[in-house]
């Protein structure tokens, strides 16, 4: 885990202002990551204290701004952030836990990632959810250990 000196390094680099929230959100964030507001918020309070709902919101939304962050949000659930930004992966949520894994982007043929038609649009990034349940949520229903 990136220590405190490398996330305000990381800060200055993305042209941001090096502060104690936004340095406890990245910590929360890179230590937890898939963490909603309302955890984020919690861990950054056990880190320094005292600090408002509206000032880690805020923080959230620069950080997300800077590329720093990756803000997502899985159909049925609220928003969640990582720290693992600039590239093109996706995610795997467990329907019975709420888990969440990271995917790596599919390589080669992706024509389901292809926009069809002439819709003009230049694609940036894609995002895909996959749904289903995790191998121990599997193993419990079958009645079986996870393995």
């Amino acid at each position: 885990m990136p220590t405190t000196p490398e996330f305000e390094s990381t800060l200055r680099g993305a042209a941001l202002r090096v502060t104690r929230p936004r340095v406890a959100v990245l910590t929360a964030v890179h230590a937890n990551p898939h963490a909603d507001t309302d955890s984020i918020i919690g861990l950054v309070r056990a880190d320094i204290g005292e600090v408002s709902r509206q000032a880690v919101y805020d923080v959230l939304h620069a950080l997300t701004a800077a590329g720093l962050l990756r803000r997502f949000e899985p159909m049925g659930s609220v928003a969640r952030y990582e720290t693992r930004t600039g590239d093109s992966h996706h995610h795997l949520v467990c329907q019975s836990c709420g888990a969440i894994v990271d995917v790596d982007g599919a390589v080669g043929d992706t024509g389901c990632l292809t926009p069809t038609g002439n819709s003009g649009y230049l694609v940036d990034e894609t995002e895909v959810v996959y749904r289903g349940r995790c191998r121990g949520c599997v193993a419990a229903t079958a009645g079986t250990p996870a393995g």
